[in-house]
């Protein structure tokens, strides 16, 4: 009797896709790179190949910590024309490339990355493959002056938008601003939604990323890792 292995952890899933992102760095060039715990696996991985790229730039604190520790030169995005790549996990991404990301508080970093690469490689578990965006709550970093009236425009939309918190007082992102979780939508046009919400006093930004969507998904599923381009 043969016994089948045993599927892949989520955190195994999480190094699959970030080791498997390496075949999209170009050698010799600025690499830009996301936020969270599967980027953090990615950043892991890249360190085996850092002399054979010039630096990255980062989207977060946290990253650039990272990076730093690893020993790979991180530069200021007003240092860069253009990246050839940008790599960063979603916390929800459907069939076309279009992604839901701030979970991590730092979405707005991320879309000024994401608008200098080239290529947008999002790395992710099957588990943030959906049909239609907005099942994860969507963050929406705003200035917080604004933050009650840009919380009733979506609850026009028949969403509740509520402030993050952390150690029990409003989260404060690296930009100084406040994130709105927004529960109960359901964004079947990404592209038209992300525009209108943009346009709303106070918002800075809106966690769709469809303007700045994904061109490749390296998902990690039960079998390995599978590629999708769009």
């Amino acid at each position: 009797m043969t016994t089948s292995p045993a599927p892949f952890t989520q955190d195994e899933l999480k190094t699959l896709v970030g080791q498997a992102a390496l075949q999209y760095v170009v050698p010799g060039e600025i690499v830009g790179v996301g936020t969270g715990s599967t980027v953090n696996k990615f950043i892991d991985a890249l360190a085996t190949m850092k002399d054979q790229i010039k630096g990255a730039v980062s989207s977060s604190v946290a990253s650039t910590e990272r990076l730093k520790a690893l020993g790979i030169t991180v530069f200021d995005a007003n240092e860069v024309d253009s990246l050839s790549v940008y790599i960063d996990g979603a916390d929800e991404i459907d069939g076309q490339g279009y992604m839901v990301k701030g979970g991590g508080a730092a979405l707005t970093r991320e879309k000024i990355v994401a608008a200098l690469a080239k290529q947008f490689v999002c790395i992710a578990d099957e588990s943030k493959l959906v049909p239609v965006l907005g099942n994860f709550p969507l963050p929406v970093e705003v200035i917080p002056m604004a933050a009650g009236q840009i919380a009733r425009k979506f609850e026009a939309m028949g969403a509740t938008a509520t402030i993050r918190h952390k150690d029990g007082r409003p989260l404060v992102t690296d930009n100084g601003q406040h994130i709105l979780d927004v529960r109960g939508l359901k964004i079947e046009q990404p592209l038209a939604f992300e525009s209108q919400v943009n346009q709303w006093p106070g918002v800075v930004t809106v966690g769709v990323f469809a303007h700045q969507k994904a061109n490749v998904c390296l998902l990690g599923c039960a079998d390995g890792v599978r590629t999708t381009t769009y």
